[in-house]
């Protein structure tokens, strides 16, 4: 199995094989993460991954092992997770590998209220806990109680509030969840409402015989743009595994970005609570902070990370925040992120508009943007101060707030490291395709140099 330690850190992060996140591995993170939050319950979430069944039921019982009840919810999705958290005000596990592919699996552990578990917030102690308790389990204590409960028609009601349900018109929706958790939550949210809805690849099948459940990749949108041309839709929805992201296609089968969609969304959640504050990350285009003043809102920019996110909307009272790779979170939504919720508002907005979302975009539509590119390096952080001071003297602006974000008037570019890989990520904007490319290849030139 390897070093423990070194287990921990990539489990967190990133879905990791289950030839290292095992059975006893998991048993060990339910018990030390009872242990480091005191609870008295825990709530047990997993994917439709074969491996979580198992990893789950270790979890389970190793939380119960320290006097903890457990409320095993069953499948659903990473926003579900959230939802019940907050609702039932309980720390939970969610078992999934979100997009990654079908041999990896994680956990994505949050507090109660659904706040997120981070290196100043138990994350250290449940590390250091489950490696003494990989070497010496805890003497036994009477088990806890374990419980099953459904909590799936109340998230329904909870995703349904933050719209107008009356508001609502015939749309034709196109759905691909990938055989991943959509294909259980679409139905359920969607069912009543008056939307001519087709899903592909609903059935739940963590290996997912279909097409990988990143969205992200534009390769795996090409059966849900094939789709929405076909069949005349309004819109196209693509989750990823676990459903809790999601990425638009217009009518016109072309995809939206996460930063116009954080646009779009905070355009209109101004409208209803104007003066509100708003959240983007520091990878956004600037067009989110742009359309955020615009609409008289007000404009706070942020880490990469749902942690940092949501600490920030706490510190702030933040109504709404969007992350460039799909992650929206609501204030009302116990602050966590829902690609439901974020599909629902855009669909509320279809309905009041006489307008498709192509056009509704195009206001948007004022820079190019690179997208992430990632340089494997030896050193990312020795590469990132090595590049921050080459361009010191020609930038007009620079922080350090998350990596390193150099502005340079008409183009911007950040560079970061990866939190869990020898990997820098770059991404790039600026007003033409021709520039954007033309000045990747000069910060891609640049690391060359810096980090040979």
């Amino acid at each position: 199995m390897g070093d423990p330690r070194d287990v921990f850190k990539a489990y967190d992060i990133r879905g990791i094989v289950p030839d290292q996140l095992d059975a006893e591995m998991c048993w060990a993170i339910g018990a030390a993460f009872v242990e480091v939050t005191g609870t008295e319950r825990v709530l047990v979430v997993r994917d439709m991954r074969e491996s979580g069944v198992a990893l789950a039921a270790a979890f389970t019982e190793g939380a119960r092992s320290r006097g903890a009840a457990v409320t095993d919810l069953g499948m659903a999705s990473t926003d579900f997770l959230y939802f019940a958290a907050g609702r039932l005000d309980s720390p939970g596990a969610m078992f999934t590998a979100s997009h990654n592919p079908a041999a990896y699996n994680g956990i994505k552990l949050c507090l109660a209220g659904a706040a997120p578990v981070g290196e100043d917030t138990g994350l250290r102690d449940i590390e250091r806990l489950t490696i003494e308790y990989l070497a010496r389990p805890p003497a036994p204590s009477t088990p806890g109680p374990l419980e099953q409960r459904d909590l799936l028609a109340d998230y329904v009601a909870h995703v349904h509030s933050f719209v107008d349900v009356s508001s609502l018109r015939p749309l034709k929706v196109v759905a691909d969840t990938a055989n991943g958790m959509g294909g259980l939550i679409v139905p359920l949210v969607f069912a009543g409402l008056p939307f001519e809805v087709e899903i592909l690849y609903p059935e739940l099948d963590g290996s997912f015989p279909n097409h990988p459940a990143d969205p992200i990749q534009p390769a795996n949108l090409a059966d849900l743009k094939a789709a929405v041309l076909d069949r005349g839709a309004d819109i196209g929805l693509a989750f990823d595994g676990d459903a809790d992201r999601v990425f638009l296609v217009d009518e016109q089968a072309t995809p939206v970005s996460g930063s116009l969609t954080t646009a779009l969304v905070a355009a209109s959640l101004l409208e209803k609570s104007p003066g509100s504050t708003i959240l983007y990350n520091l990878i956004c285009s600037h067009v989110v902070p742009e359309v955020i003043e615009e609409h008289g809102g007000v404009a706070v920019r942020t880490r990469v990370g749902h942690s940092f996110v949501k600490a920030t909307m706490a510190e702030t009272g933040a109504v709404f925040g969007g992350e460039h790779s799909g992650h929206y979170y609501f204030r009302d939504n116990y602050r966590a992120d829902s690609g439901i919720i974020t599909a629902m508002l855009v669909l509320e907005l279809l309905s009041t508009s006489s307008r498709p979302l192509s056009k509704l975009l195009v206001p948007f539509h004022r820079y190019a943007n690179s997208g992430e590119i990632n340089t494997v390096v030896s050193d990312p952080q020795r590469a990132v101060d090595a590049v921050a001071q080459r361009v010191n003297a020609e930038a007009t602006g620079i922080d350090r707030l998350d990596g390193l974000t150099a502005e340079f008037g008409e183009w911007w570019f950040n560079l970061r490291p990866s939190n869990t890989e020898p990997l820098l990520r770059l991404n790039v904007e600026a007003r033409t395709e021709e520039e954007c490319a033309r000045h990747v290849q000069e910060v891609l030139d640049l690391v060359a140099e810096c980090a040979p």
